[in-house]
């Protein structure tokens, strides 16, 4: 393992922040790319996210949706509408 790669199985309590497993993931993005054209990588990374962030928040929450919210930063109706769009609802 490269010394930049993070190991994603420790649960040592100061683990890296988030940014850094998003760095890692996209770093490899872009090594696997290669010579090929990017495109929408912007989108394509909400859309990666966006779903397991909500499931996981959910799972969090005891599938509370306003505890949910809450700790998204969501109105429990912004909520409820991106889990429509990820078919969670």
């Amino acid at each position: 393992m490269d010394r930049r790669e993070i190991d994603l199985n420790l649960k040592e309590p100061a683990s890296p922040p988030l940014s850094a497993y998003v760095k890692q993931a996209v770093d490899l993005y872009f090594a696997q790319m290669k010579d090929h054209d990017v495109v929408n990588l912007y989108e394509i990374v909400m859309n990666e996210v966006e779903k397991p962030l909500l499931e996981s928040a959910l799972r969090h929450s005891g599938y509370n949706q306003t505890k949910a919210a809450k700790a998204l930063g969501l109105s429990r109706s912004t909520l409820r509408k991106k889990l429509e769009q990820h078919g969670l609802s």
